[in-house]
């Protein structure tokens, strides 16, 4: 496979502040008055009647910013705050791009994508092909998305059936190369999403062993929030001249966003989060360990408000069922732990519980991100307990949060008027269970075609009258439905007691025959085994 030469980046990166600032570098605040359209921008127009039909016109900053060059082929290096639109910013160039090729690849057994997203999640390469998928589909293009938890087969079935665009992470992908499943070699443009959440779970040795299995030619994009953690090294190796953009800076809050730190005590820190809880709108709740959220989450089920959870214990099965009921409404509550804290974008969520303060203010931000996405309003309101100020103060400081704490109960006025209006309580509530996968087997497939086994016996008998009587008299059965067993062969022995005496004699014969035998190979073993025979009862008696 080509290997990729090492680019230079023709500007300084500096890892403290995330990108240079120099005249290569758009900037924008994030105003997004007199906002161009997405065919002014020069996105094709399947893609812009596409987009149209999901309510998508005019363009995000950092849309507006990068495609431009996205579209043209360039490499491009952007950063953007949560919720800024970062995944339509690469999607329609990848799709455009490719559309306008529209290269065949070689008809060999190895599937060959032409397309690649690698995330860091299996959540978030989820939510890239949603929003991947109609846009490829405007060109007759199919999209798979590859990552581990599930079973592979499926994966190789879409890349077998001709998908041009894989959304993947990392692990999974490396698995299936290993196993010669896919081949990268005709790759034409790459994808790099959430980098900086890739080199935190440690995933820049397998992302560099990727990108260098694809074409030199191939165009790359890389988002990020920030170049520390070696992400500034991937970008100097694999990406030639990007162009950088940069709406807001890594730090940068949401200006719908409206922060609260409510001081409370252990004692009436579960009730303050169950009155949290009980509103009418969506809500997540944000906790350390996979241990707290599971508990937290049967202990509101408990108490009549319904709630998901969504952690890394859960199959990935479970985890999408309860993300699609969180986001379908059908429950109002999510408590997750931080994988649940980058690229889960549902619409709606109202309001962001930090039951407990996250570890460092670049969780902290991507945890509340999930409220106030796409120009909307939302709240977040951060749990302290008294020995957790001290931390809790430093980290809203380094995350430039400007906000006020508050001493509260679970029922002063400034948590009920957050709270609004209550939701009824529902009892004995609880998730619909999962619905095993299986493929078809024969029986289903003859099942489908409108034959079963009673047609076929049907078939077989007719023409034949009193077949079917015969042989359920054989069988042991009147009437009614046919019963499959073999038929019970009892064997009797008929000689006489004459004859069965001579084989009980000869059988004897035979025996003492082989006895002889031995005792002619070994005689000395012979004779001690004869002694002890002998000898055998005489001890038994003493």
């Amino acid at each position: 496979m080509p290997l990729k030469k090492t680019r230079t980046l023709n500007t300084s990166l500096h890892a403290a502040d995330g990108f240079a600032a120099d005249d290569d570098v758009n900037t924008s605040d994030g105003a997004e008055d007199n906002a161009p359209t997405f065919a002014q921008l020069g996105v094709p127009g399947p893609l812009v009647r596409a987009l149209a039909r999901d309510g998508k016109k005019t363009a995000f900053p950092i849309q507006a910013d990068t495609l431009p060059d996205s579209l043209a082929g360039r490499d491009v290096l952007g950063r953007g705050r949560t919720g800024s639109g970062k995944t339509l910013a690469f999607s329609i160039p990848l799709v455009a791009r490719l559309a306008q090729s529209r290269r065949r690849v070689s008809a060999e057994r190895t599937p060959h994508p032409r397309g690649m997203v690698l995330a860091p999640t299996r959540e978030l390469a989820n939510q890239i092909n949603e929003v991947l998928a109609p846009l490829a589909q405007a060109y007759g293009m199919t999209t798979a998305t590859i990552y581990g938890g599930v079973k592979q087969s499926r994966q190789e079935r879409e890349l077998r059936a001709g998908a041009e665009i894989i959304v993947a992470c990392p692990g999974r992908l490396e698995d299936l190369l290993g196993q010669h499943v896919l081949s990268l070699e005709s790759v034409e443009v790459a994808v790099l999403d959430e980098a900086d959440e890739m080199a935190d779970m440690g995933f820049l040795p397998a992302v560099d062993r990727l990108l260098a299995q694809i074409s030199f030619e191939s165009q790359c994009m890389l988002f990020s929030a920030t170049l520390d953690h070696g992400i500034d090294a991937l970008v100097k190796k694999f990406l030639d001249d990007p162009k950088e953009h940069a709406v807001d800076s890594a730090t940068a809050s949401v200006d719908e966003m409206t922060h609260h730190v409510f001081e409370t005590t252990r004692a009436d820190k579960h009730e303050l989060v169950r009155t949290l809880a009980s509103g009418t709108g969506k809500r997540i709740l944000f906790t350390r360990t996979k241990f707290q959220a599971k508990k937290l989450a049967a202990n509101l089920t408990k108490n009549g408000i319904p709630a998901a959870e969504l952690h890394g214990n859960l199959s990935q099965n479970q985890r999408d069922r309860n993300l699609a009921a969180f986001e379908s409404g059908e429950v109002r509550v999510m408590v997750a732990t931080d994988v649940a804290a980058r690229g889960i974008d549902v619409s709606g969520v109202e309001l962001v519980v930090q039951v407990e303060p996250p570890a460092d203010p670049k969780s902290f931000l991507h945890r509340s991100g999930r409220t106030a996405r796409a120009g909307h309003a939302g709240d977040v309101v951060t749990l302290v307990l008294p020995e957790q100020r001290r931390e809790t103060r430093t980290m809203l400081r380094r995350a430039q949060i400007k906000v006020k704490p508050i001493a509260v109960t679970h029922d002063s006025p400034e948590v009920l008027d957050l709270v609004g209006e209550r939701a009824a309580k529902v009892d004995h509530w609880e998730l619909a269970p999962l619905k095993p996968k299986r493929s078809p087997s024969r029986r289903s497939q003859t099942r489908n075609s409108g034959e079963g086994r009673g047609d076929r016996s049907r078939r077989r008998d007719s023409g034949r009258p009193g077949e079917r009587d015969r042989r359920s008299e054989r069988h042991g059965e009147s009437t009614g439905k046919r019963i499959h067993r073999k038929p019970i062969r009892v064997v009797r022995d008929e000689r006489g007691e004459d004859a069965k005496r001579h084989e009980r004699r000869m059988n004897a014969r035979r025996n003492a025959g082989v006895d002889r035998s031995r005792s002619e190979r070994n005689p000395m073993q012979h004779r001690r085994n004869k002694s002890r025979r002998h000898s055998a009862p005489f001890r038994m008696g003493r």
